[in-house]
């Protein structure tokens, strides 16, 4: 289980701008849908975009707090 705020951290540790929304698909907080937005997503494919996502949440993803993970990345200008 990881709270909103600790999965913010996480993301904006690798992205400083992410605007990051969080959902609990199941009242578990270990089933979520992220909605990221950030700048750093220019330029990058949508599997680029995942991975820079999980790359930022890999502690928690491997400890188990987060079994599974919704991802919408965008950018500022909604691409």
């Amino acid at each position: 289980m990881i709270s909103g705020e600790t999965l913010t951290d996480y993301i904006r540790r690798a992205m400083p701008d992410a605007s990051v929304a969080v959902t609990d698909r199941t009242g578990t907080m270990d089933h979520l849908m992220v909605r990221v937005v950030s700048d750093a997503f220019k330029g990058k494919n949508l599997l680029d975009r995942h991975r820079m996502v999980y790359q930022a949440l890999d502690e928690p993803m491997k400890d188990g707090r987060i079994h599974a993970l919704e991802i919408k990345a965008e950018t500022s200008d909604g691409r």
